[in-house]
């Protein structure tokens, strides 16, 4: 099931993201660890702004969010798909399979959007794998733009026009 995204589910994120390689995987430079209260506060102010759209994935039954997603709004009929996560004790179990086609037809839908794009690390396989059978392709390769523990990470920019979903 997946509803609206609000305040009282922020705190969820805190526990879902174990360090400072999860947090850049999940939004990129965007936020410092550790993620807090206050930085939070600030993404749940974007939202409330008209900025963002978020949403939160909840199990049916016990509404317990497992998972989270977001489209940054440009005004221009594109947005930018992001901050995709799935709860740890719900990874492995296709919520995000089930929750992005979800949002690309809000997207493509109501939204009236004409293409979303999105940022993923090559080496995050699984979201590369679930981006691609969605019917994104990559547009551009930015090598080594960050660096964790040492170790280069490259990103893949990827897009999908409204023509091409489905």
């Amino acid at each position: 099931m997946l509803r609206e995204f609000t305040p009282a589910d922020a705190p969820f994120l805190l526990g879902w993201i174990a360090g400072p390689g999860e947090l850049l995987t999940w939004a990129g430079p965007t936020f410092n660890w550790p993620l807090d209260d206050r930085q939070l506060q600030a993404y749940v102010d974007e939202t409330a702004k008209g900025a963002r759209r978020t949403w939160t994935a909840a199990d049916p039954t016990t509404y317990e969010p497992l998972g989270h997603a977001s489209l940054r709004l440009s005004g221009d009929g594109t947005a930018r798909l992001g901050r995709v996560l799935v709860a740890p004790q719900a990874r492995g179990r296709g919520i995000a399979s089930m929750m992005l086609p979800e949002i690309l037809a809000h997207a493509f839908g109501p939204l009236g959007l004409l293409s979303l794009n999105l940022g993923v690390y090559e080496h995050n396989a699984g979201a590369l794998g679930i981006y691609e059978r969605l019917g994104f392709t990559t547009y551009e390769v930015l090598k080594d733009v960050e660096h964790v523990d040492g170790v280069p990470w490259t990103a893949l920019q990827m897009r999908l026009s409204s023509k091409d979903w489905r």
